[in-house]
C-alpha cells in the first residue's frame, strides 16, 4: 500500500480536452501542505485545449497526443505514464473514450468526474436531459473507469437541486463549482487505499 508520508506523493496525470478549471483545481489541492498527490503530467488530445496554459503556468509536463491511430496514440500515452511513473489518472473533461486494452493496463487507477446523477444520465447533454425530463435534481459523480462508459463503481456524488429558471448552462455553472469541491474529497478518499 502507498502511503503518502513525509515528502512522498502519489504521482497523477490529468487528461483534459478544453478549459481545465477541474484541472487548475486539482492542481490547487495538490500544492496544499497536507496533500496526497503531485500533479507530474498532463496529457490533452486537443492542441487547443485552454487547459494546456495551466501546464505552462505551474510548469507542469505536458503532451499532446493527436487521436487519429488510437493504438498507436493508447501505446505512446502508456510509455509517458510508465516514463513519469504515474499512479494514478484523473480525467477531467476528456472528450476521448480510452480503449478497453488501455483501462485493463490501469485497472482500477484511471477515475473520471461526470456531470450527472450516474447512473443516471451517461454521455453528453446531461444537464440538458435532466431538465427535459423535469428531474428535481442534477449533480456530479466521481467514479472509477471501467470499459463501459460512464458506468465503473462510484466513488462519491453531489446532489445539486435544479431550480424552476435553470437552463442548461446555468445548471452546468452550480454543478461546476460542486465537481470542485468533490474531485480533490474523491481523490483523497482513494489514495488512502491506493
Amino acid at each position: 500500500m502507498l502511503k503518502s508520508i513525509g515528502f512522498y506523493k502519489v504521482k497523477i496525470a490529468i487528461f483534459i480536452s478544453g478549459n481545465g478549471s477541474n484541472l487548475k483545481n486539482l492542481i490547487n489541492h495538490s500544492l496544499k501542505k497536507n496533500s496526497r498527490f503531485k500533479i507530474t503530467l498532463i496529457i490533452s488530445n486537443n492542441p487547443k485545449a485552454k487547459g494546456l496554459n495551466f501546464a505552462r503556468k505551474f510548469k507542469i509536463k505536458k503532451k499532446i497526443i493527436n487521436y487519429s491511430n488510437v493504438k498507436y496514440t493508447e501505446k505512446r500515452i502508456l510509455i509517458e505514464l510508465k516514463k513519469n511513473k504515474i499512479k494514478l489518472i484523473c480525467l477531467a473533461g476528456f472528450m476521448k473514450i480510452l480503449s478497453k486494452n488501455f483501462i485493463r493496463i490501469f485497472k482500477g487507477k484511471i477515475i473520471n468526474i461526470h456531470p450527472s446523477l450516474l447512473p443516471k444520465y451517461k454521455g453528453l447533454n446531461t444537464h440538458q436531459r435532466a431538465i427535459d425530463n423535469k428531474e428535481k435534481y442534477s449533480g456530479c459523480t466521481v467514479h472509477y473507469v471501467n470499459s463501459k462508459l460512464d458506468s465503473g463503481r462510484i466513488i462519491l456524488q453531489k446532489k445539486v437541486k435544479i431550480l424552476k429558471n435553470d437552463t442548461s448552462k446555468s445548471l452546468s455553472k452550480r454543478v461546476l463549482k460542486h465537481e470542485h469541491v468533490l474531485y480533490p474529497k474523491a481523490l483523497k478518499k482513494i489514495l488512502s487505499n491506493l
